[in-house]
């Protein structure tokens, strides 16, 4: 959904989501789209007209990674600039793995499981470390 704040700005909610595995390394995907084309970050997108960000987490991991999760709790919302003046408003969910074999699917290049170690060594998405620190959300 996007809506005009009255700053005159168009927002559009999104969803990301942090998924750990029995090792606690988390599921991370190349992004095949703008923005941020080609870097690493968590999976997620937009929401659909009349979704919760919560139900377009669940639906993201699925569309991009083949991964079935439920939503255990709400970690943090970050707010990126979008391409024409879109803001983007991403509320980002703990969720717990229930089933699926990763695959990387929809706009996401490549899915993988990944540690503190190798996340660093990776080109991610700006603040994504950060957010996952601030929010105890870094893997082991």
């Amino acid at each position: 959904m996007t809506n005009a704040p009255s700053d005159g700005s168009r927002r559009q909610a999104c969803a990301g989501a942090i998924v750990f595995d029995d090792a606690r390394r988390l599921l991370v995907i190349r992004r095949g789209q703008e923005p941020s084309i080609g870097l690493w970050s968590v999976p997620g997108g937009r929401c659909e007209p009349g979704e919760t960000a919560a139900d377009a987490c669940v639906r993201e991991v699925a569309e991009e990674t083949g991964m079935v999760v439920r939503v255990v709790r709400h970690a943090g919302t970050v707010h990126r600039p979008g391409p024409g003046g879109v803001r983007y408003d991403i509320d980002d969910y703990v969720c717990e793995l229930v089933d699926g074999a990763l695959t990387a699917g929809d706009d996401a290049l490549e899915a993988r499981w990944v540690s503190a170690g190798e996340l660093g060594g990776l080109g991610v998405v700006p603040g994504l470390v950060e957010c996952l620190t601030e929010w105890d959300a870094m893997p082991s």
